[in-house]
């Protein structure tokens, strides 16, 4: 049986939004189970005390600029021989319900923040992985991103495209020995949700979620052998696969055939282009 302490010894993990909230709280659970962290946020300061607490590395980073991302990658191969988790939690919300009313710098914002820092956070840490022999990959979605949520409906967008990105990603990425999966929470602690949030939470008697939960569920995919999975998370259960219905076949001559292999076909049309 593995030593909770030592499980991650030896590995090399970034956490993106590192400085508070669920990202603090999951660098500080990867580095108790013995992983050298890498925390990534705009906050300086905060960031840096949360990289010294724990003998860490800080990286300023605006996860939606690539350039950021290079450097950061180039630094933690030079400067830690490579990487082995990605933690991608970084993310804002518009707190806008009316999409008449939203401003184009909001939706420019929040875009960059929860969407671009996926893509451009996966597409940069997915080669150090691959060199290292594998790794595993969790991108902070949220429970907006599988239900309709109508209170920030431009933040339910980005979280459901950061869950199609995971489950379309997982075949290509198994084949590099590389997890990734989505985690999906309700309302959490932390200051993204707002005095406003916490007054609702409040008001309804709904309880919220510790940053410590959550930073426990990323740790089991982190550990885990799932991939290309969302995981629900909220108070008082343990993180849930998220169950996705199948959807409707076509009719006619070719009804019960077998759907083609996405991967496979994909390889190739782009052979014979």
């Amino acid at each position: 049986m593995s030593d909770p302490a030592t499980e991650l010894a030896g590995k090399v993990a970034l956490v993106t939004g590192g400085a508070s909230g669920i990202g603090r709280a999951t660098a500080r659970r990867l580095a108790t189970a013995g992983a050298t962290v890498a925390v990534a946020d705009l906050a300086d300061d905060a960031g840096r005390e949360t990289a010294a607490e724990l003998e860490g590395r800080f990286f300023y980073l605006d996860v939606g600029e690539p350039d950021d991302w290079r450097a950061v990658v180039a630094s933690l191969d030079r400067e830690l021989g490579g990487l082995d988790v990605a933690f991608l939690n970084a993310g804002v919300t518009t707190k806008e319900t009316d999409v008449t009313a939203l401003g184009d710098d909001q939706y420019r914002r929040i875009m960059r923040a929860n969407v671009d820092g996926v893509v451009f956070g996966v597409r940069a840490v997915v080669p150090l992985m691959e060199r290292r022999g594998g790794g595993a990959v969790v991108a902070t979605a949220s429970l907006a991103g599988l239900i309709a949520y109508s209170p920030d409906p431009v933040y339910a967008a980005t979280k459901h495209a950061v869950v199609g990105l995971v489950r379309a990603l997982a075949p290509q990425l198994e084949a590099k020995g590389i997890t990734i999966n989505a985690i999906c929470p309700g309302l959490v602690d932390t200051p993204l949700i707002g005095e406003e949030g916490h007054a609702l939470a409040a008001a309804a008697n709904f309880p919220l979620i510790t940053p410590e939960a959550i930073a426990e569920a990323v740790y089991g995919r982190v550990v885990g052998s799932e991939t290309g999975q969302a995981f629900v998370c909220q108070a008082g259960r343990e993180a849930l696969s998220y169950r996705f219905g199948n959807v409707p076949g076509p009719r006619g001559e070719a009804a019960g055939r077998t759907p083609p292999d996405a991967l496979a076909a994909a390889e190739e049309l782009r052979k014979a282009r």
